[in-house]
């Protein structure tokens, strides 16, 4: 009954706001003369000259600050007549609880001036001021639904190498929807609508609502120092330990249980360290003591960079995708909408980080060679060869020239070698590539590939790369992605391979991959788990969010 009144309640919503907008968009409005002043509203006359003289400068506020309509805030008035929004109470009320609400999604309510606007309202004492607020709450209220919608920072200039573009929503649909909330003052509605519409979103919402009320009672248990915490051994600290692991939700207490390291407590803690991308060596030691007592407000600030991330990125996702998490070192494979298929991967060295980029897989390379990129080949290859001219022949790398011709490497001067040559190494067991590459566009020359390094796939710690994504099954991922079992089945995949050749082939279908950078997991019951910030990335993403106001 409570669902069947929901989608009642959102039917009536959906046309209301159809009809908003078949009301502002088509139809010529009856209370609207000539000149698309409101013949209805006594201030829509000053509404339309205030925005006017906005065009040529910011407005004045009775406080002394100054700010910018924008043409998104004009076209709105201009198509309700230039009547005001916000002049009863009980709408602009709802206006400011809706802004203070964002305080929910990690974002400061101080920036969309939720503390504000009562001052400014109390302060109003003419038409001018009344009409000034008007369109400054209008403003802060558009401000609000793009960040909650797309994300406060612009994601490709906080991070060029995102190349994800924000999603506008100053569209008709917006505009309409906000004169709907005018008019009823469903304004929280309308924040909420705005919100990424996922399962990860909301619970990393939940863990910032769950974290913040830990931080008013005092925050969590500390475990105090000492020697590494082994099963088998007691120890008055191991109390300590099973109220911080209840904390983070994890059930660390059997009947009975003191002092005493037991099985019950080893396995809650070996719960934690994989949750954290710890060894999961159920012992207590340096790493998995300084995650338990990391300090709640620092979870509370990298929760709140992850949402900014999640605003970035979880909206029109495709239901079939390969996703790449470089601070949790795993790739996974989605089809429609659930994961079919993960597995361990390696990723770049702090300072040669894996790009965040969203591509398509298009094509993949059996026995693929390996061109030496320009980075590796100045810093490390080339002080190798300057020593050695034998290590070439050792290594099966051929000297070419751009064009592909090959060239004699002892005709090179190597203290200054021409720009045009690259070292390209055979494929074959040596070769960092392996078996096969997952290509894809991008403008960083990164891919998948296999790797002959596959002992590195047993460290909790797999930054180690040069920047490309070493994946530890690959041909698993390939058969999967070719969707073909009559022509591609694994049988087949290996017989191309075992062929030595080098071969490209494409997808019929390529297949979206996300190559993305997270700091808190949002687990399957709705807990929330911290990584590393490998590539330090946290603390600026949360400096660009604190900037003030321009």
């Amino acid at each position: 009954m409570v669902a069947a009144w929901r989608l009642e309640r959102t039917a009536l919503a959906r046309l209301r706001i159809l009809l908003v907008m078949l009301f502002v968009l088509v139809l010529p409005a009856p209370e609207i003369g000539a000149t698309g002043v409101s013949a209805s509203h006594p201030l829509a006359p000053l509404v339309r000259a205030q925005l006017e003289q906005a065009t040529d400068g910011a407005l004045t506020l009775p406080d002394g600050s100054r700010f910018l309509p924008g043409e998104v805030v004009a076209r709105f008035y201009a198509q309700r007549g230039y009547a005001p929004a916000w002049d009863r109470p009980a709408r602009f009320d709802a206006l400011v609880a809706a802004l203070a609400s964002v305080s929910g999604d990690g974002l400061r309510p101080a920036d969309y001036l939720a503390d504000t606007l009562p001052r400014l309202r109390a302060a109003a004492k003419d038409s001018e001021a009344r009409v000034q607020l008007d369109i400054l709450a209008t403003r802060m209220l558009m401000e609000a639904i793009a960040h909650v919608h797309s994300g406060k920072l612009d994601s490709e200039r906080e991070r060029p190498d995102w190349r994800i573009a924000n999603r506008p929503t100053a569209s008709d649909e917006w505009l309409a929807a906000i004169h709907a909330a005018a008019l009823d003052g469903e304004v929280a509605a309308l924040i909420e609508r705005a919100r990424p519409n996922h399962r990860a979103y909301r619970s990393l919402r939940n863990g910032l609502r769950e974290l913040r009320a830990i931080a008013a009672a005092g925050g969590w248990t500390k475990v105090p120092p000492g020697p590494a915490l082994q099963p088998g051994t007691s120890d008055t600290r191991v109390l300590a330990l099973r109220t911080r692991l209840a904390q983070a939700g994890i059930p660390a207490v059997p009947a009975g249980a003191g002092e005493r390291y037991d099985d019950t407590l080893a396995h809650a803690v070996r719960q934690f360290q994989r949750e954290q991308h710890l060894a999961a060596d159920g012992v207590v030691g340096p790493a998995t003591l300084a995650a338990l007592n990391e300090p709640v407000e620092a979870r509370i600030e990298q929760l709140r960079a992850n949402l900014e991330r999640a605003r970035w990125l979880l909206r029109d996702l495709p239901a079939d995708f390969v996703l790449v998490d470089i601070a949790g070192y795993r790739i996974t494979y989605f089809r429609e909408s659930k994961p079919v298929w993960n597995s361990r991967v390696q990723v770049g060295l702090p300072y040669r980080s894996t790009p965040m980029l969203r591509s398509q897989i298009t094509y993949f390379t059996f026995n693929p060679t390996w061109t030496i990129p320009p980075t590796i080949l100045r810093e490390d290859v080339l002080p190798k060869v300057r020593e050695d001219l034998g290590y070439l022949e050792r290594n099966q790398i051929r000297v070419v020239q751009s064009g592909g011709e090959e060239l004699d490497p002892y005709w090179i001067d190597w203290e200054e070698p021409p720009g045009d040559v690259l070292l390209r190494q055979d494929a074959g067991p040596a070769n960092p590539l392996g078996r096969v590459a997952i290509r894809f566009p991008n403008r960083y020359a990164v891919y998948l590939h296999d790797t002959p390094n596959k002992r590195l796939f047993e460290r909790d710690r797999r930054a180690v790369s040069s920047g490309c994504i070493r994946v530890e099954n690959p041909l698993e991922l390939v058969e999967l992605l070719f969707d073909d079992p009559g022509r591609w089945n694994r049988a087949a995949i290996e017989a191309r391979i075992d062929s030595g050749r080098t071969v490209d082939v494409g997808l019929e279908r390529p297949v979206p991959i996300l190559i993305l950078y997270w700091t808190a997991d949002a687990l399957p019951d709705g807990r929330i788990a911290f990584k590393r910030d490998i590539y330090g990335r946290d603390g600026p993403l949360l400096e660009a969010l604190a900037a003030p106001r321009p």
